[in-house]
């Protein structure tokens, strides 16, 4: 870990250690933390806002693809923040934007992995994601968890799913829309 924390930093002189404020179990707050992926720089030398991939540091998308860049989340697994399964904690932004349905996610600890991880990750559409998420929260179970571990291992190795598309490695959730609107 200590190598790949010292080539981030390398890469461009930011942080290379990622923190970010992350509701988890009931909605309450924490910090999550990973190893920094992207640029501290957002926009070009124009103004422009740079996309998540124009971002992404050489390291960082070997860290991405092999997933190293979610080691530093042990440490919030070890403070009791995080699980190691469960669904992902999201942006704090997005509290306001679930549906009733959506934020049962929240009933249990975020983890490192979860169901919608091995179901396809950021490859599949938020509320997919949120269904996933709750199925899980429906279904908690010692079997469900080693399936799921079994799974990450196997995504890892394949390096499935990892961003949306080339631009993006997950769109930003703006709520869900009802029918009939």
């Amino acid at each position: 870990m200590a190598v790949a924390a010292i080539l981030i930093k390398l890469d461009d002189g930011g942080p290379a250690v990622f923190r970010q404020k992350r509701p988890g179990k009931d909605g309450k707050i924490f910090e999550v933390y990973k190893f920094r992926t992207m640029s501290v720089k957002t926009e070009d030398e124009n103004g422009r806002a740079l996309s998540d991939m124009e971002r992404m540091t050489k390291i960082g998308s070997i860290l991405r693809k092999t997933s190293i860049d979610e080691l530093p989340q042990f440490v919030n697994v070890l403070k009791g923040e995080m699980s190691f399964i469960g669904p992902r904690p999201l942006l704090c932004e997005y509290l306001e934007l679930y549906s009733p349905e959506q934020a049962r996610r929240h009933e249990v600890r975020p983890g490192i992995s979860g169901w919608a991880q091995v179901n396809g990750r950021n490859a599949i559409t938020w509320e997919e994601k949120f269904n996933y998420d709750v199925y899980y929260v429906e279904n908690i179970s010692l079997f469900l968890d080693v399936k799921i571990l079994f799974k990450t291992v196997k995504n890892i190795f394949a390096r499935a799913d990892i961003n949306c598309s080339e631009e993006n490695t997950m769109e930003k959730f703006k709520g869900t829309v009802k029918k009939g609107r």
